[in-house]
């Protein structure tokens, strides 16, 4: 599975407008804290590689900015491979839920993984034109747009990017001004 995506900083009620313009499908609206770890055997931030264990709650839905949690959270273990390309954040992703949160960090730990460092977000999800449209307000990072969609064959990596630059542009935004450093990357840089 590879995922194409593209991350621009962005005014999110502007965008969020634009969408509704659109007629775009308002989903829910989820609080994300994603804790990053680094492995014994490689230097993830040398590799661009990230495993993580992501706990996620519903706080809001129907793309109203949501606020307060609503549904239970969720468990989710995710790998992501190197970057596959220059022109977006395409990368091999596997992912995977789990019922508990603290048994999977104990499994990692016991393995010698250890915790890098923790990214917290608010993400409003979106459907437009066939990709996930996420507004991301990033805990001491900033406000970004992601644009992005899951595809089985590499041979689309390129037609998808495409319509994924097509796409923005439609939101006002422009894939020139694209962030290929991740969450965990520039709340790093930022400390």
């Amino acid at each position: 599975m590879y995922e194409v995506e593209i991350k621009v900083p962005a005014d999110l009620e502007t965008v969020r407008d634009r969408l509704r313009e659109l007629d775009a499908d308002p989903g829910e609206t989820r609080r994300q804290r994603d804790v990053y770890y680094d492995a014994p055997h490689r230097e993830f931030a040398e590799t661009d590689e990230a495993l993580r264990i992501r706990r996620e709650a519903v706080i809001g839905g129907s793309g109203s900015g949501g606020g307060t949690a609503t549904g239970g959270e969720s468990i989710r273990l995710t790998y992501k491979g190197p970057l596959l390309d220059d022109g977006s954040k395409t990368r091999t992703e596997y992912e995977t839920g789990a019922d508990d949160g603290e048994e999977l960090a104990g499994i990692l730990d016991g393995l010698g993984f250890e915790p890098a460092a923790t990214v917290e977000k608010r993400r409003e999800y979106w459907r437009f034109e066939g990709f996930t449209v996420a507004l991301d307000a990033v805990d001491r990072v900033g406000a970004f747009v992601e644009i992005e969609r899951e595809i089985d064959a590499e041979g689309a990596i390129d037609s998808t990017r495409e319509a994924a630059i097509e796409t923005l542009a439609k939101l006002g935004l422009d894939a020139d001004d694209q962030v290929r450093t991740s969450y965990l990357g520039l709340l790093l840089a930022a400390d």
